[in-house]
């Protein structure tokens, strides 16, 4: 699996300019991602759904307890420094997909039409491009936190639906 990521990164890498992939990789950066959770968390809390926030608030806590220790065990060096360490699995995907995930959550019971999800995807998806095409992680590490931060956020979706049975019984 690595050649073909190693490959398909050199393909990818640098193919468009810096200034805008920087910016798309940036939307995984905890104060970029974590705002918006907080305020989809506290729009629950009014909403009287403390238990579907406090999954939320649970899920994004535990995204450094599963990323980092796995970043220091695997030390892969990144596609454009190969002297540095830590780049598997991505935590700014991991950021990205928790956050904005968990906030659409949250959110779509309360809205008329499903716009939050399809966002929280383009969001991650576009947090998860930049941070390829600007070179600061392999494929395979973007593609690991998302597999890895599915399971926290099945989590969250089971307590928001708790939480709608118990607010509407």
């Amino acid at each position: 699996m690595l050649s073909p990521d190693r490959a398909l990164s050199r393909a990818l890498v640098r193919t468009v300019p810096d200034a805008v992939t920087e910016r798309l990789a940036d939307l995984g950066n905890v104060p970029v991602a974590l705002p918006v959770l907080a305020l989809a968390m506290a729009y629950a809390v009014r909403r009287g759904h403390r238990f579907a926030a406090l999954a939320a608030a649970l899920a994004m806590a535990l995204v450094p307890a599963l990323i980092v220790p796995l970043k220091e065990w695997t030390a892969r060096p990144g596609p454009l420094e190969p002297w540095a360490a830590g780049y598997y699995p991505s935590g700014h995907t991991a950021t990205a997909l928790t956050a904005y995930t968990a906030a659409a959550l949250l959110l779509t019971p309360h809205t008329r039409r499903p716009w939050p999800l399809p966002a929280a995807a383009a969001l991650t998806a576009l947090t998860a491009t930049g941070l390829v095409l600007r070179g600061f992680h392999w494929p395979l590490d973007v593609l690991a936190s998302l597999l890895m931060c599915t399971p926290l956020l099945l989590g969250v979706r089971w307590a928001v639906g708790r939480s709608r049975r118990r607010s509407s019984g």
